[in-house]
């Protein structure tokens, strides 16, 4: 019975130790689409091109990066990529995340569909 219990005492641990290896997913998903921590929807766009931002300079003032801490780590389908000015940005299935300025609210989603070239991201 003892040699049994110990067994499982340890069989839980390796679980438990396991489960924390795996960093919380940097965005979650709200009313279908991916939002940051302040429930700010996240945006891509189809200028963006194997895992490279093409939104730089004015366009970046207008759509900000969803940015990554340097010490950010790939895992499952989100990847962290490093812009033109060498700051990190979280992007999801290869496609870099930004925010919009004129999305004033948690939920808002203005930016979907804007000039046909940003889309509100989906997980």
């Amino acid at each position: 019975m003892v040699r049994t219990l110990s067994f499982s005492a340890l069989g839980l641990a390796a679980l438990l130790a396991a489960g924390t290896a795996f960093a919380a997913p940097p965005a979650k998903t709200a009313n279908g689409v991916l939002v940051g921590d302040k429930g700010m929807t996240l945006y891509t766009f189809d200028k963006d091109s194997n895992g490279k931002s093409a939104c730089n300079g004015g366009c970046a003032t207008n759509w900000p990066p969803f940015m990554a801490p340097a010490s950010a780590k790939a895992e499952g389908d989100w990847t962290v990529i490093t812009r033109d000015d060498g700051s990190k940005q979280w992007a999801v299935k290869g496609k870099p995340l930004y925010y919009w300025t004129k999305d004033k609210a948690a939920g808002d989603k203005t930016g979907d569909g804007f000039n046909n070239v940003w889309h509100a991201a989906k997980p």
